[in-house]
Formats: structure tokens, sequence, C-alpha cells
């Protein structure tokens, strides 16, 4: 092998190595990535089964069912459109409650449970995760929206 043969043999081999861990590096991060679903997305399908993502809503009141003697917690969370049973077992936030925004990483099983597997809740009385925030107003968008739509089909059968 002549030198420059050598040398273009291992401009070769770096950019090969370069792509191999940009390809690495690329894959992994898409991995890790935690998307953010309303509880009208998971409600109508939207979501990924197989990889954890975020859940944002406000914890329903009357909904919260702790079982005796464990860690476990059932809850219901709404977007105020539809509503998505959790499930967590571990210690939750001292802030969780009922009536308040909460975000939640983990999945959903066959029987569309959601299961978390980490709960957030706000942090102050004036604080809603932005992601709820921009969720519930969706969602109250999609039902002014919907209601104008039913008077209208209304109004025009008269």
């Amino acid at each position: 092998m002549t030198a420059r043969q050598q040398r273009m043999f291992f401009v070769v081999l770096v950019i090969a190595g370069v792509a191999v861990a940009a390809a690495f590096g690329l894959r992994a991060f898409q991995e890790n990535l935690l998307y953010f679903y309303s509880t009208s997305q998971v409600h109508a399908g939207d979501v990924p089964l197989d990889r954890k993502f975020r859940l944002g809503g406000i914890v329903v009141d009357g909904s919260v069912e702790r079982e005796a003697g464990s860690l476990t917690v059932r809850f219901v969370l709404t977007d105020t459109q539809t509503t998505v049973p959790v499930e967590y077992t571990g210690i939750l936030p001292d802030l969780f409650r009922e009536g308040q925004g909460i975000v939640a990483h983990g999945r959903v099983n066959d029987d569309g449970l959601f299961v978390a597997d980490e709960v957030l809740a706000k942090h102050d009385e004036n604080y809603m995760p932005p992601e709820v925030a921009d969720s519930i107003k969706q969602a109250h968008y999609e039902g002014v929206r919907r209601s104008k739509e039913q008077q209208a089909a209304q109004g025009g059968d008269h």
C-alpha cells in the first residue's frame, strides 16, 4: 500500500466510525424521549403502546382509591373532555390531591389502564404544568367547536 492509500483508508475508517457513533447516539436519544400526551389522545389511541410517555391532566374529584396495606393508588385523569384511569405504586408527592394538574410517566397496558412509574404534582397553588394547561385549553376549544357545529346543525333543521 502506498502512503496515499493508507491515508485514504484511515480517512474512510474515521468517517465510518463517526457515522456509527452518530447512529448509536441518535438511536439512544430517540429511545429515551418521553413524549407528552393528553387524556384525549390516549382515549383516541394516538399513543405508542410499546414505549413510555408522559400523560397529563387533572385528577378527577372522588376518583382516588388506595389499596389497604399497599402503596398502590388508582385515580382518574381528565383534560375536561375525556378520562383515563391511572395506577401508581409508590409514594405520591405531598402536593398530590384531587382537582389538581399532574404529569405521570408510564405506559398504557392491554386493558387501557395507564400504569405510572412516576407522578409529578404542581409546585404551588398557581402553577399547572404547561403541557397540562395546553391540553386542557385544546380540549376546551374542541368542545366549543363541537357545540357550535351541533347548534348550527340544529338551527339548520328548523
